[in-house]
């Protein structure tokens, strides 16, 4: 029997030219040294490793293209699309906090496939962690009157932390039923001590209890620069188990990952992590759930 269809929720393409982090001087990444992603990776290219692995959709997610470029961004990769097929949802920049966000997310939704905005929130003690502006955006009111903004116009927010932040971010989705947070790579487990573990879990439970939190079972080689089943299953287990299935996704963090594996070795592992799922769950993390938040 073949393998249900997957969807992939979290992929990347990108030109290196238009790539700042990319093609600029290189200095510590949250990955590791990056030299062997300094290449273009584009549509055709993803394409072609999605249909050769049974990935029937993709949700491509906004890679920090140059300030005042996310509007060029989301019409360059709806433009791919409209040629090659895929991705099927388009999640791109905008920073909540600027006066002219309206004028941002206007330009973006007339691109059909656009569904929503990642803004990197992750701040960390150690400096290579931190991808956003200073530790407290989540508390700007300027930026959380642009987070009501995405929720009048029905747009998905990709929430990126870490575990030191989810408390605060729990009462930030609390204030905020209307819209639906995505918690990307299963709350970035970076710490694997039994501390780093207990903060982890209880950061996810206190997630978990806001029904309008969905997390994305993606970029769980980011910290281990590994892509095992027994690197991965603790993670995707216990996420499961505290989401529910109905609640999870399935995402590559593709290419980002092939610093350390293949786009066919994501899925393999992944699907040996979630076999002892019955088969309705396994089709609702690698498909339908994919398919309904981001109407695909």
């Amino acid at each position: 029997m073949a393998a249900d269809p997957i969807i992939d929720a979290h992929h990347h393409i990108w030109r290196l030219a238009q790539t700042p982090w990319l093609n600029g001087p290189a200095r510590p990444r949250i990955f590791g040294d990056y030299e062997r992603l300094r290449r273009d990776y584009l549509p055709a290219a993803f394409a072609a490793d999605a249909r050769r692995c049974g990935v029937e959709r993709s949700v491509y997610i906004q890679i920090n293209v140059a300030a005042g470029d996310e509007i060029e961004e989301v019409q360059w990769v709806q433009a791919a699309a409209d040629v090659h097929g895929y991705p099927h949802g388009i999640i791109g920049f905008a920073d909540l906090a600027s006066p002219k966000l309206g004028e941002t997310l206007d330009a973006q939704s007339r691109c059909r496939n656009f569904r929503g905005i990642r803004q990197q929130l992750h701040w960390h003690e150690n400096p290579a962690y931190r991808f956003a502006a200073h530790s407290h955006v989540m508390g700007d009111r300027a930026w959380r009157r642009g987070l009501a903004v995405l929720g009048e116009r029905g747009l998905l927010f990709e929430l990126q932390i870490f575990a030191a932040q989810m408390a605060d971010a729990a009462r930030l989705i609390a204030e905020f039923p209307r819209i639906t947070f995505i918690l990307l790579h299963a709350g970035m487990l970076e710490d694997a001590s039994p501390k780093g573990w207990r903060s982890w879990r209880s950061g996810m439970r206190e997630l978990a209890a806001r029904p309008n939190v969905m997390v994305k079972l993606s970029g769980l080689g980011t910290f281990s620069h590994q892509c095992t089943v027994a690197q991965w299953q603790p993670i995707v287990r216990e996420t499961v188990a505290t989401f529910g299935a109905e609640r999870c996704i399935f995402g590559s963090n593709f290419p980002i990952e092939s610093l350390w594996t293949t786009y066919e070795r994501i899925i393999a592992v992944m699907r040996e992590c979630l076999a002892e799922r019955s088969q309705s769950e396994q089709r609702a993390i690698f498909h339908d759930n994919a398919q309904r938040i981001y109407r695909l």
